[in-house]
């Protein structure tokens, strides 16, 4: 079993030749899914899908039969193994961080009592609790047989570029499937396969510091990392753009402070770009540049974020009064559009979620279930933290490879818990955003797991 799961050695903590690969290397990749069929769930599974569907009003189409077929099929497997195991291990955090994540869903399942959409919200409940079973498993297998890390968090990037090709390859042959003009925004590049504002800043993060790092050949990094920027930038979408930017700031940051030869890197760098920021405003002024970045909305749009503040001031306000909140998917999707036109470019019957993860988890089970989401999110970042630290490190691990994959998923999950501010779909089962976040959560408790069974063994 060992030899199995064995993909390949990193060569060191700071250098690892990509086209360096075994003769079992070209079949690592499927055999890595067969192995962990957890990152199945990483694809989605791809739907194309052009045509709206609403389950409370019971419109669905073959994708969401194979969606949830999809699903449960790998949860299935999950569970199977769990009943069989001889026993579940978990390390102390883990076993929080789970405890809270399926508390959580216990209340999404109460929820259902009192949705508009009892059935709807009874079955995203089990689809939730479903997906959470496959990260169950993976933590519980890999307690005693731990993957290369660094080869999964490589993976992780190889499948956000196998979803993104599709879409680059309809950009060529028919864009209109791909790209779409809105009012005030322009021409905005969206995935009909996968989400690109995930997809993208995954790719770019992950060769961001690949590149810092000396992880892979730099040519290989640069590449990727402008495809992964340029695609992130072309969905003109400001909150994958800010949690974008903010997280490959705090990577460089503290990449700097690693060493002395580091920050003088990146101090004359940040001189020269506020020098160039100066030229640019200079150029173009003030006024094209908050142009160029607000779409050229006006100041109302900006206020409300074009809208959003107004479906999350309609959230707080139901929720003042319905402290439960409004039933698990359903609640928000049959009550908001009940409610009146809030002067949104788009039809609020098409609007299936706040456009908020923290505001959606509000609404779906209330502000007890806000705090265990909020729980959850924190002690994974303080998690995550401390874990990457290096002199913790030091004590924990002797393969400093662990540090480089449980600091990358950082930054990964900075992005998606920033992200969530603006988007929703990292909370709502069936979408490929809500299987990452799940996936971002078990790699990361698996490699804090990973390092403190390997400080116990020595």
């Amino acid at each position: 079993m060992q030899r199995f799961i064995q993909f390949g050695r990193w060569n060191s903590a700071s250098s690892y030749d990509a086209h360096k690969v075994d003769a079992m290397g070209r079949h690592s990749f499927v055999r890595f899914l067969w192995r962990y069929p957890i990152f199945l769930l990483a694809f989605g599974p791809p739907i194309f899908r052009t045509q709206h569907i609403d389950a409370t009003k019971g419109i669905v189409d073959v994708w969401s039969l194979f969606q949830v077929g999809f699903l449960f099929v790998i949860a299935a497997r999950a569970a199977k193994r769990l009943v069989t195991a001889d026993s579940i291990l978990l390390t102390k955090q883990s076993r929080y961080i789970i405890k809270m994540v399926f508390i959580l869903g216990l209340f999404y399942l109460a929820s259902s009592i009192y949705s508009p959409s009892r059935l709807v919200s009874a079955a995203y409940s089990i689809l939730y609790l479903a997906s959470w079973v496959c990260a169950l498993e993976f933590l519980s297998d890999i307690y005693r047989n731990p993957p290369d890390w660094m080869r999964v968090v490589s993976y992780l990037r190889f499948i956000a570029i196998l979803l993104l090709i599709p879409d680059l390859i309809l950009l060529v042959v028919d864009p209109s499937l791909v790209m779409f003009y809105e009012p005030g925004v322009g021409i905005r590049f969206g995935g009909l396969i996968g989400p690109v504002p995930l997809e993208c800043p995954v790719i770019a993060i992950v060769s961001a510091y690949f590149f810092l790092h000396s992880l892979e050949s730099k040519g290989r990094s640069i590449a990727l990392f402008f495809l992964g920027f340029a695609g992130a930038m072309s969905t003109h979408a400001r909150g994958c753009e800010i949690a974008l930017m903010l997280s490959l700031s705090l990577l460089v940051v503290r990449w700097a402070f690693g060493s002395k030869r580091s920050l003088s890197i990146v101090i004359p760098g940040f001189v020269l770009l506020i020098l160039l920021s100066g030229v640019a405003f200079g150029a173009y002024g003030g006024k094209h540049i908050w142009s160029a970045f607000n779409r050229g909305e006006n100041v109302a749009a900006i206020e409300t974020a074009s809208g959003r503040t107004q479906m999350w001031h309609f959230v707080l306000q139901y929720s003042l009064t319905h402290p439960q909140g409004m039933g698990y998917v359903a609640g928000f999707r049959v009550l908001f559009r009940d409610y009146f036109t809030l002067g949104l470019l788009l039809d609020p019957t098409r609007i299936g979620n706040a456009h908020n993860a923290y505001v959606q988890v509000l609404a779906d089970a209330g502000w007890l279930a806000l705090a265990i989401y909020l729980i959850i999110v924190i002690n994974l970042l303080r998690l995550a933290w401390r874990f990457s630290n290096r002199r913790l490190c030091l004590r924990y691990a002797v393969n400093g490879t662990y540090r480089n994959a449980i600091e990358c998923m950082l930054y990964i999950f900075i992005y998606e818990a920033i992200g969530g501010i603006s988007a929703a779909d990292g909370v709502v089962p069936l979408r490929v955003s809500f299987y990452w976040y799940i996936i971002s959560v078990a790699v990361i408790l698996g490699i804090s797991t990973s390092m403190i069974v390997d400080y116990r063994s020595r």
